[in-house]
């Protein structure tokens, strides 16, 4: 004898409908639309509005089912061995699936995609546009060349291709495009850009071509004394700097920013917070009625009365799992917001620590479930749209015995380094001096650095204004 987890498909589909976000959802459910004729939806409309009555509506019910029996046909994948019953032409009525796809909008062009059309208006012959064509795909996200003009020339495929051809398809480029386009690193991209505007300044080319690695590191001092020149007059050279384009291939192509829709709403309803699952995204869904009728007029032996069986479960199934979705991701959203009611009432700072095991335990489900319910999702709260893991949060207990979680604590030190004087930045021993004087939190200092890190925020040395 032995122990064994089996799955079932309608587990495994529900724990599938759970993980996805309100996007994917929404694919998903057209997904099924279209491929079970037995699944429809139920448009607003059709709610509110009573049934018709008559005669007219007999022939509409009618007709219908003369559409759908066509459906059965077109859809199955078992329809060569389906006899064909009736004969009737497909209504598309405003296909709403058509007019998705037409209204999807298109891959995003990367970099290369983007610029191909510029060869166009080139003085390049055939040849080189080939040539500046390669050139282009080789380019970096930032616009930037990893390769040699020898291995571009080696590898580009055109005949008896030198580096004078490269060079030249690089001109053409940057004359028709950005002046830093291919560019080998920051240094290049720089000097190039100097070159086109024809900035012939001793001072800024010096601190490009020897001190790249002191503007970085934000040690104006250094680069003074070394250049023999003021702070102030280092300053200026460093403005000009900032002028210049570091990434010379950053406005063209790349992907559109993507749209987050919220699958939980909180809003605040007569003093009292609501959790509510969003249906705006998520269609609802039924069982086409005329089913019965199939099965009325399928003769027995001719695969119909199976062929729709099949499809009724399955259609069954999928409404299950995601009526399924809503009901579990509500419960757990409610329990996250009664334990994060601080933050829903006074923000970030106010947020208390939180694990999934905790939630898992009080909804009574398994932790797998809460982790699959929050994945990938968002809430829309009174403080702005946040992804549901962001409630779950560690902690770090303060000497009165409060714990304080660690998304607060990282809050805090943003606070302190927006409001430092800029001139003397705060050390990270610093930062750890005061959330232990003024906050009672007692962190070391490698947990500042981690911290601070974490939020993108320089070393101090790097924030000092000279």
């Amino acid at each position: 004898m032995e122990q064994r987890l089996i799955q079932s498909p309608q587990m495994i589909q529900a724990m599938q409908i759970l993980q996805l976000p309100a996007m994917a959802l929404e694919e998903r459910i057209e997904q099924e639309l279209t491929e079970n004729p037995l699944l429809e939806r139920v448009e607003p409309s059709a709610e509110s509005e009573a049934a018709p009555a008559g005669e007219g509506a007999e022939q509409e019910e009618r007709a219908r089912l003369e559409s759908m029996l066509s459906e059965l046909e077109r859809y199955s994948p078992d329809r060569a061995e389906m006899p064909r019953t009736r004969s009737g032409s497909y209504d598309e009525d405003g296909d709403r699936k058509l007019e998705a796809m037409n209204n999807t909008p298109d891959e995003p062009k990367n970099l290369a995609e983007s610029l191909i059309e510029e060869l166009a208006f080139s003085e390049l012959d055939e040849r080189g546009r080939e040539i500046a064509e390669f050139v282009l795909y080789s380019l970096d996200e930032r616009g930037y060349l990893t390769m040699t003009p020898e291995e571009l020339a080696r590898d580009c495929g055109v005949a008896d291709a030198t580096v004078d051809d490269i060079e030249l398809a690089l001109f053409e480029l940057r004359r028709l495009v950005h002046p830093a386009l291919g560019a080998r690193d920051l240094r290049e991209c720089w000097l190039l850009q100097l070159d086109a505007l024809g900035y012939q300044d001793e001072l800024v080319r010096q601190i490009v071509e020897q001190h790249l690695e002191d503007v970085t590191s934000n040690r104006l001092p250094r680069i003074a004394k070394a250049t023999g020149r003021d702070l102030e007059e280092v300053k200026e050279a460093l403005d000009i700097l900032r002028a210049l384009d570091p990434r010379p291939g950053a406005r063209f192509g790349g992907a559109p920013a993507a749209a987050i829709l919220p699958d939980v709403m909180v809003e605040l309803v007569d003093g009292k917070y609501e959790v509510k699952v969003s249906r705006d995204w998520t269609p609802r869904l039924t069982l086409n009625p005329a089913y019965r009728q199939y099965l009325k007029d399928a003769r027995k032996g001719d695969g119909v009365q199976e062929w729709v069986k099949k499809r009724i479960e399955s259609a069954r199934w999928f409404i299950d799992a995601v009526a399924q979705r809503q009901h579990t991701l509500k419960r757990i959203a409610e329990r996250i917001f009664a334990r994060q009611k601080g933050f829903l009432d006074d923000g970030v700072r106010a947020l208390h620590p939180l694990r999934m095991q905790e939630i898992a335990d009080e909804v009574g489900v398994h932790i797998s479930t809460v982790s699959r319910a929050v994945s990938g999702k968002y809430a829309q709260t009174p403080r702005g749209s946040y992804p549901l893991k962001f409630f779950f949060t560690g902690g770090t207990q303060k000497e009165d015995g409060e714990v304080e979680s660690q998304t607060a604590i990282k809050q805090r030190i943003a606070e302190l380094v927006a409001k430092e004087d800029r001139a003397n930045p705060l050390s990270d021993d610093q930062l750890a001096a005061l959330l232990e004087q003024t906050d009672k939190i007692k962190i070391a200092r490698r947990t500042v650095t981690k911290y601070r890190k974490a939020l993108s925020i320089p070393s101090s040395s790097q924030r000092k204004v000279f």
